[in-house]
């Protein structure tokens, strides 16, 4: 059993398990909402990328929003509010009542955190944390010792629980080799890019790329997973 701060409820009804890591408490569940806390339709978009009105996507099918949530852009994730770089982000975004959008800030304390912990890492001698993340299941297989896609059932020593669910760019790719989680940051003030946090298969450790461990940019029109954090 991992701690947790409770679940979480959003305004459509969906009920989220949690995880505390450290001193943050996050969703160990996709977001999966279709509507903001207000109440406020969030766009449905099937087959195009926008980037302008705030919509989300399914990955491939319905059936598959339980496990793997939705994916949204970033003004989806973000409500259309301003990039943060803030610990807390303070950007609520797509998130249920008292809960927020991370920071790449926010991310990075996560990876940090856990970088920190023995009981995180692939074994004593291989200092690697990426299994420590993801999902025991829906991972494509990697053979390399330490992969998140070599043995499966070592995965999640956190209990974060992050899914291979893909992005969306017009089209969805990477479903079971690639999670992407959106930030509540732009690239230096960038209009068309937004940090992530990614997960890949054939990781092992989380790579400083200078943005923090394991962060990119991506497309703001992209389809991305979302993970909320309880506000302080």
């Amino acid at each position: 059993d991992f701690a947790n701060c409770g679940t979480v409820t959003d305004v459509e009804g969906n009920v989220y398990k949690t995880v505390v890591i450290g001193t943050q408490c996050w969703m160990r569940e996709n977001l999966r909402t279709t509507k903001y806390a207000n109440g406020t339709s969030i766009q449905y978009g099937n087959t195009t990328t926008s980037s302008t009105t705030a919509y989300y996507y399914y990955p491939d099918s319905p059936e598959n929003v339980p496990i793997y949530g939705l994916l949204y852009n970033w003004s989806a994730a973000m409500k259309n509010e301003i990039s943060s770089e803030n610990e807390p982000s303070g950007v609520q975004g797509a998130c249920p009542e008292g809960w927020h959008l991370p920071s790449r800030v926010e991310w990075n304390r996560l990876s940090d955190y856990v970088s920190l912990q023995a009981a995180y890492y692939c074994d004593e001698t291989l200092q690697y944390i990426a299994k420590a993340f993801a999902s025991t299941s829906g991972w494509e297989e990697y053979e390399d010792q330490c992969a998140i896609g070599n043995n499966l059932s070592a995965n999640n020593a956190t209990g974060l629980t992050i899914l291979p669910a893909g992005y969306f760019s017009g089209s969805h790719a990477g479903l079971g080799f690639f999670a992407a989680l959106w930030s509540a940051t732009e690239q230096n003030d960038n209009d068309s890019l937004g940090f992530y946090f990614f997960l890949q298969s054939v990781d092992n450790g989380l790579d400083d790329s200078g943005n923090g461990k394991n962060i990119g940019n991506m497309f703001k029109i992209f389809g991305l997973s979302v993970r909320c954090v309880r506000n302080p």
